[in-house]
């Protein structure tokens, strides 16, 4: 039995895997076209129809670009950083229940890699741990404007991971778990309600970390084209530029997984247990219903990129330090004492 869940497993990682690079190379056409249709413009149009190709000759050229190493560069550490930012981007997806489970006769499927009782604790781990990928990188690059960059971008996610989980320190007062699986099951049913609506100011605070978090704009600083050239990656090429590229889209995929997660319901929607569907065909139901709210939040973060300007680095942290977490502090207290003068 060992072997077979570990076989299970290990299938569901690889769909995984291939999931998370499909959406994150198919989301830089996806960016490309909505800052297109804000901008007046047609976007990416010629390879294939309606320009569908173009995701795939972006990987081509990346994959066939002259690959420099400059030479006063630390070259182990210049090409681990990309790598660990990858990986660790690619980890965090492990503790996300994607839908419910499938059934083969006896035999349950589950659609979640690792239901971890401490699952929070792990996401936030894997997530300071994809900081250092853009510190190395800066730092192994012997550029002053990658330093820059990579300082930029360590002290940026130092202020608003703290922000962060304050923020989910009032939801797993009223969750009582750390499981994710728990979180998104106890939004479920007609009697419970998503925890955006138990927890507004605590989303937002979420939403607003988690768009520093994965380095988009207008919270961009750490590779602000203006002011640092590229940033952290400015002396990069060919292939390891693509990885930490692609590694932002995957963030920003597996962010919005996690948003829809934890306030949103998840796989759940109001009705759908009602429908008295059969196992499989609810499990494919509930992946449906994941995927388009986790589309939902893609398109809003493109959305207020192409909407929204970069802010300065003091307003950056300013807004971390000066409104975020005393923000979060005060909705920790609000939601202890609601907890206990009211209950649940």
């Amino acid at each position: 039995m060992d072997w077979i869940l570990l076989a299970e497993k290990a299938i569901l990682v690889v769909i995984i895997f291939v999931i998370s690079l499909g959406i994150a190379a198919y989301s830089t056409y996806g960016e490309r076209k909505i800052a297109a249709l804000l901008q007046d413009r047609v976007g990416p149009n010629r390879a294939g129809p309606w320009g569908l190709l173009q995701p795939l000759a972006d990987g081509v050229k990346f994959f066939t670009k002259e690959e420099i190493i400059p030479t006063a560069s630390d070259k182990f550490l210049f090409i681990i950083g990309p790598s660990l930012f990858m990986v660790t981007a690619l980890m965090t997806s492990a503790i996300i229940p994607w839908g419910k489970s499938f059934y083969f006769g006896d035999h349950e499927f589950s659609l979640q890699v690792a239901d971890l009782n401490v699952g929070i604790l792990y996401l936030f781990a894997v997530v300071s741990i994809g900081g250092y990928g853009i510190m190395i990188g800066g730092w192994a690059s012997n550029n002053k404007y990658s330093l820059l960059g990579a300082l930029r971008a360590s002290s940026q996610m130092i202020s608003y991971e703290l922000s962060m989980g304050m923020s989910l320190i009032a939801l797993l007062l009223i969750s009582n778990s750390l499981s994710v699986r728990d979180i998104v099951d106890g939004q479920a049913g007609d009697g419970n309600m998503w925890n955006v609506v138990r927890q507004p100011l605590g989303f937002l605070i979420f939403l607003i970390c988690a768009f520093a978090e994965a380095n988009r704009a207008p919270f961009d600083l750490p590779e602000t084209e203006s002011e640092l050239v590229g940033g952290y990656h400015t002396e990069y090429s060919s292939m390891k530029l693509g990885l930490f590229l692609f590694a932002e889209y995957i963030n920003m995929f597996v962010s919005s997984a996690i948003i829809a997660s934890l306030y949103f319901g998840g796989y759940h929607f109001p009705g759908i247990d009602s429908l008295n569907l059969s196992p499989n065909i609810a499990a494919i139901v509930s992946v449906a219903v994941l995927f388009a709210k986790i589309i939902f939040f893609i398109f809003f973060f493109m959305w207020v990129r192409w909407t929204l300007p970069r802010f300065r680095f003091d307003q950056l942290m300013n807004l971390g330090w000066k409104v975020l977490i005393p923000l979060s502090i005060i909705n920790i207290l609000l939601t202890g004492g609601w907890l206990t003068f009211f209950g649940n």
